[in-house]
């Protein structure tokens, strides 16, 4: 296993627990080693540089992934909840959505924040059980 599937690896586990079973269980059988792909390019490869922090590079991510449009919102919902683990508050993660409502249109930020509230939702159902 290279250094970046591990370092990848470890990283998706610590942000986004269980990703690559949960790929590897829908995928796996049509498209073998693609989940581990995913965490070494993705985690290994990219999030895992130096020269920017994780906590911006998860801002880059919710901004493109807003801009794109509402067939990224299971993508986008993963990047917040990221987001959130790697330091950012709920405003500045709304902030980021919001400031793509002008490259992105504001039927595309609308829809980033109604996702971005389901993923609090979701914070504050798991802080209260």
């Amino acid at each position: 296993m290279s250094d970046t599937t591990e370092r990848g690896r470890r990283m998706s586990e610590e942000l986004n627990p269980g990703m690559e079973a949960a790929l590897d269980a829908r995928y796996g059988h049509l498209l073998p080693g693609m989940a581990e792909g995913v965490v070494d390019f993705a985690y290994g490869r990219q999030y895992g540089r130096p020269g920017l922090a994780l906590r911006d590079r998860y801002i880059a991510t919710i901004a493109a992934l807003t801009a794109l449009g509402g067939q990224t919102r299971p993508q986008l919902k993963v990047n917040i909840a990221g987001g959130r683990k790697a330091g950012l508050s709920r405003e500045e993660i709304a902030e980021t959505i919001w400031q793509m409502s002008l490259y992105g249109g504001f039927p595309a930020a609308i829809n980033a924040l109604n996702a971005a509230l389901e993923v609090f939702e979701e914070e504050d159902q798991n802080a209260q059980s």
